[in-house]
């Protein structure tokens, strides 16, 4: 059996592992261009990631966006804990939502929370740009 003082060690040590994570500051107040954006090259498109991490007010957030190669799609429907807005500004595809599958076109916006099946495919013709915008508060 471990003694006291080795469990008290071991204890600290993962209060201060978790702490850590929790130090971490706030993103800055700042506008970005595209060009400090970080850019992503995936087999199905092109991804800007302009902000990621904890704001004053939410435990993660994260904005971009995606060119998604016509006909592709990032992955199949999925859900994460964080709830997400997607505003399409280029090209058409489909939106899913819980299983309901929208028509989307420059305009179109999506809400989906937290959690939720969610999923995006670009038409067969054309790419499809969208701006994304996913964040949890907890």
């Amino acid at each position: 059996m471990e003694s006291r003082r080795q469990i008290f060690t071991m204890m600290g040590a993962a209060l201060a592992a978790a702490g850590a994570g929790s130090a971490q500051a706030a993103l800055p107040d700042e506008v970005r261009d595209s060009g400090a954006a970080e850019s992503l090259k995936h087999p199905f498109g092109e991804q800007q990631v302009y902000f990621q991490g904890p704001t004053d007010q939410l435990k993660f957030f994260e904005g971009g966006n995606l060119r998604l190669t016509a006909g592709m799609q990032p992955h199949a429907p999925h859900q994460h804990p964080e709830e997400e807005i997607m505003l399409v500004t280029e090209g058409s595809g489909e939106i899913s939502v819980e299983g309901k599958i929208t028509k989307v076109s420059p305009g179109s916006m999506m809400y989906c929370a937290a959690n939720k099946l969610h999923g995006v495919l670009a038409d067969k013709s054309e790419d499809l740009l969208f701006y994304y915008f996913k964040w949890d508060k907890r």
